[in-house]
């Protein structure tokens, strides 16, 4: 039977549980969190105690949550949240907030906005943690459930509480090994030429293969990758071809060269989505005041 009663759950114990969860590791929680490993182990005790339940087990040399542990982070998540709304005075202080706000992107919307979003926050709200998921293809489950807070796509998912709006458009260029290959700067050239191409699980193609597919344009792709990440070792020291967004010069594709598609291809056009609960909300407002401000340059 329990020794403790839930009148003893409080704020900390909701941020530990989330960080916990988030970390899979008491020593990164307690760093964190800016506290000892022994004061979160401390801290677990009592809200196991509160709970009636491990939250926790051993696996390995790291640990897992239960099954129950997940769920009370799901809910823990959505009373901070209220307790940040109700603490909040009118006039929002970004340097008076703690949070953990998680963003769902995939690697190339990733390298190309958040780290000099991070830069902005660590300035301005130094007190928040940048989370970043996954973002696969994006449902607006992910908004509904606050798996995430925002959502960066070219492809918003569709809703009525689902808020959307364009952060930048780009060209796409075809990126390739100068030092294996001549540019190809005719349709012939790029057409005879070996691709190497994104496709998500379980088979999801990108956008711009199923348009050029479908205007009748077959290319010969003979690598396929899980990410963006995984195409510049696949072209460094090869002929093949990627045809990717342009912005991928500055980061992921830097140091390959890259010419106009000689095709005709749509722009690509990128999202920030979020729920219409936050509409409102002047923290969120703010972030995404902040996320459009890094975004700017890349139009």
């Amino acid at each position: 039977m329990s020794n403790f009663d839930w009148i003893d759950l409080d704020a900390r114990l909701l941020r530990l549980l989330v960080a916990v969860v988030d970390t899979g590791s008491v020593t990164a929680a307690a760093q964190r969190l800016g506290v000892t490993q022994s004061a979160v182990s401390h801290l677990l005790d009592k809200l196991r105690g509160i709970t009636g339940d491990a939250l926790f087990t051993k696996s390995g040399r790291g640990i897992v949550a239960t099954a129950r542990a997940l769920v009370l982070a799901e809910r823990a998540r959505e009373l901070l949240a209220d307790l940040e709304r109700f603490a909040q005075s009118e006039v929002f202080e970004p340097a008076r907030w703690q949070t953990t706000f998680t963003i769902a992107a995939n690697d190339f919307q990733r390298d190309a906005l958040l780290p000099a979003l991070m830069q902005r926050l660590r300035q301005q709200a130094p007190g928040v943690v940048l989370r970043v998921i996954a973002s696969d293809v994006p449902t607006p489950e992910m908004l509904r459930q606050q798996q995430c807070q925002l959502i960066i796509s070219p492809r918003p998912p569709e809703g009525t509480d689902i808020v959307q709006k364009r952060l930048f458009s780009d060209r796409y260029r075809v990126f390739y090994d100068p030092a294996k290959r001549e540019a190809p700067r005719t349709r012939k050239d790029y057409l005879s030429a070996e691709h190497v191409t994104v496709l998500y699980a379980p088979q999801r193609p990108l956008d711009l293969d199923q348009h050029l597919l479908s205007k009748g344009i077959e290319r010969r792709f003979r690598v396929m990758v899980p990410g963006f990440a995984g195409l510049p070792a696949f072209i460094q020291g090869t002929g093949l071809l990627a045809t990717v967004p342009g912005l991928m010069r500055e980061h992921l594709m830097r140091g390959l060269a890259d010419v106009e598609v000689p095709v005709p291809c749509p722009p690509m056009p990128m999202y920030m989505i979020w729920h219409l609960r936050h509409q409102q909300d002047a923290a969120h407002r703010w972030l995404r005041e902040q996320l459009e401000a890094v975004a700017k340059p890349r139009g």
